[in-house]
């Protein structure tokens, strides 16, 4: 018989390692809970404002507002920079499938250039990801018309939105186009240089929503009166960045509107005359140092720079001396015979000469131990002169001698006092010119200062080169006997009815100099204009008003090569003429550089047209200046 195994089930252990199994799961069960529990505390109120703010950032934005550019006038409230408004053809390229077949259509469509598209694709290499970029300014209203009508075409199904957008905009127009350029100047796209620069300044926060910012000129100096403050809108966005709606919003505050000391009128008036000569004319108030006008020919329109200047444009206005250098305030001149009443007073003041003092003049100057002679302007000589007669008559043999008996560490330091060989603080670019000395020879010549250099200083000549802004200031100087102003554009700025007047900068003033001799170098400037035998009477003799002039021919070559206006043009003498009027409390002083003029009677007319046209209103504009449009067509 087979003996079977009978098996027993232990009920007291299993239930042991059951409940030991139980607890175990319950504890894991509870601290898993307990891990989650305390995940939910760590995220929802020990990191609570973290993640809130973090969240907030994904729904909430923070959209730039750019503040509105303050306007420029003239000094009778005549717009000359505004707003206008534009609408740009702009372009998301990353939400489309195929760029040139897209390009394509709208070269058809809105008249797309070559040039566009090149410069789209230059500013596309640093663009933003999913950055609307424009690709076509300024669109007529036939092409605004015909994209409309198309722009389903421009539509990404992914994104849900167009690729392809007309957005108005408010841009920087100059009505007045190039008779202000280079004292308005021009605003431009922000270049990464100007970003640069902002970012050093601690200004580029300010300039979150700004396009453009003032390159040149009264734009360019005045950038932070004119720019104003950004502003910001709060809005909530949804997971596509589409804004839902506004929260919260900090306007952008306007920038300042200035008001120039330029005249409108008088700057047109201006530009008639130099229209078909290069050169430059500045008007200015030598009892305030107010600029009425300043024009440097040629010019240029400034509008062009605005969107960005086309390669075309560019290449005719960048020459060297061209339309971008602005002659009143960077050009450099030898200032010559009009710098002779000023030399005259320092003489006058160091003792050098008295007001009686006698020279003959032979037609020349022969530089003592020396065979070297400088010839005077008047092959034959003048006489007898006396300072009087040596500046109405403009002698250069007289001047040689005062020269060489002040000699050049005089010169340079009296010529200083007035303002030459430094800027004049106007409130645009400008250069400091060149006023020699023995220190500066030996800088940028490698040599020795000689007895014969110091001698065509005395006639505004030789190392001399002065800035017609700087002539201008020395004029108006000479006119206040010694006290200075400085000139400037800026008559005011003015925001919400609140004023902030230009304030005249303290300058040391030449009060060391006698009355006396002030008005002796006056009086021959008197005798320029209206003496027989002053060089510029023919154009004042029938003058309905006194004036005080002075003029001067600064030489391209030497006496020696004279050929007159048979020479090329460029080796043509400069010709310059300087004045004010009336002649008692002037209202008015006049600089009048005319590059290459060759002999003639340019600068006469066109000192005679300004002074008519301030002192009688008559805006004539004279035949010598009529006739170059026809003889000379336009200029070199």
């Amino acid at each position: 018989m087979n003996k079977s195994n009978t098996e027993f089930r232990n009920h007291t252990a299993e239930y042991s390692l059951f409940l030991r199994r139980t607890v175990v799961a319950i504890l894991f069960v509870f601290i898993l809970i307990g891990v989650l529990l305390g995940n939910l505390y760590y995220l929802q109120i020990y990191r609570f404002e973290h993640y809130q703010t973090e969240s907030d950032s994904n729904r909430i934005k923070l959209l730039p507002i750019a503040p509105v550019r303050g306007l420029i006038y003239d000094r009778n409230g005549i717009p000359l920079a505004i707003h206008r408004s534009i609408w740009q053809l702009e372009i998301q390229p990353h939400n489309i499938k195929n760029l040139d077949e897209t390009l394509d259509m709208l070269r058809t469509l809105v008249d797309l250039t070559d040039e566009e598209i090149e410069k789209f694709r230059n500013e596309l290499k640093s663009a933003r990801q999913y950055a609307f970029i424009p690709l076509k300014t300024t669109l007529t209203e036939e092409q605004i018309a015909k994209f409309s009508n198309e722009r389903y075409k421009f539509y990404s199904t992914e994104s849900r939105s167009p690729t392809v957008i007309v957005k108005n905009y408010q841009r920087r127009f100059y009505p007045y186009g190039d008779t202000f350029a280079h004292t308005i100047g021009y605003v431009a796209k922000l270049s990464p240089k100007d970003v640069d620069t902002l970012k050093e300044n601690g200004k580029l926060a300010n300039y979150a929503a700004t396009a453009q910012i003032g390159k040149s000129g009264i734009e360019k100096v005045y950038e932070d009166i004119l720019h104003g403050t950004t502003g910001y809108e709060e809005v909530e966005t949804n997971n596509r960045g589409k804004v839902i709606r506004q929260l919260s919003e900090t306007p952008a505050q306007a920038g300042e509107d200035i008001y120039l000391t330029i005249d409108l009128k008088l700057q047109q008036h201006i530009q008639k005359l130099l229209e078909h000569t290069h050169g430059a004319i500045i008007v200015s108030d030598p009892r305030t140092g107010e600029i009425l006008a300043l024009f440097s020919s040629p010019t240029f329109d400034p509008n062009l720079f605005v969107d960005g200047i086309s390669h075309k444009n560019y290449d005719k206005i960048k020459a060297k001396n061209g339309p971008l250098n602005n002659r009143a305030t960077t050009g450099l001149y030898p200032p010559a015979s009009t710098v002779k009443p000023f030399i005259a007073v320092s003489a006058l003041a160091e003792g050098v000469i008295s007001p009686t003092t006698t020279i003959s003049d032979p037609g020349w100057w022969q530089l003592p131990n020396s065979e070297k002679k400088f010839r005077d302007w008047k092959r034959w000589g003048h006489g007898n002169l006396n300072i009087d007669k040596a500046i109405v008559q403009s002698s250069d043999t007289f001047f040689y001698q005062i020269s060489y008996d002040m000699g050049i560490d005089k010169l340079h330091s009296w010529m200083s006092k007035f303002g030459y060989g430094r800027k004049t603080g106007i409130d645009i670019d400008e250069y400091s010119g060149i006023l020699p000395s023995r220190e500066w020879k030996k800088t940028n010549r490698k040599a020795d200062w000689i007895p014969g250099d110091t001698i065509p200083v005395g006639i505004g000549q030789g190392y001399w080169n002065a800035t017609p802004i700087q002539m201008a200031k020395v004029l108006n100087t000479f006119i206040n006997e010694g006290y200075v102003k400085t000139p400037h554009l800026l008559m005011r700025s003015q925001q919400n009815g609140v004023k902030h007047d230009y304030v005249q900068t303290e300058q040391p003033e030449l009060l060391d100099v006698s009355a006396d001799y002030w008005k002796l170098a006056k009086r021959s400037m008197y005798g320029v204009a209206h003496s027989k035998n002053g060089t510029a009477n023919k154009f004042f003799q029938d003058a309905e008003y006194e004036v005080g002039l002075k003029t001067g021919t600064a030489q391209v070559h030497s006496y020696e090569v004279d050929l007159g206006n048979n020479k090329s043009k460029k080796l043509r003498d400069h010709r310059l003429m300087i004045g004010f009027a009336p002649f008692e409390n002037p209202t008015i002083s006049v600089v009048i550089v005319l590059e290459n003029a060759g002999k003639g009677t340019l600068n006469g007319d066109i000192m005679r047209s300004i002074m008519d046209f301030h002192m009688l209103g008559i805006a004539e504009i004279p035949k010598s200046i009529a006739d170059l449009e026809s003889t000379t067509g336009t200029t070199e």
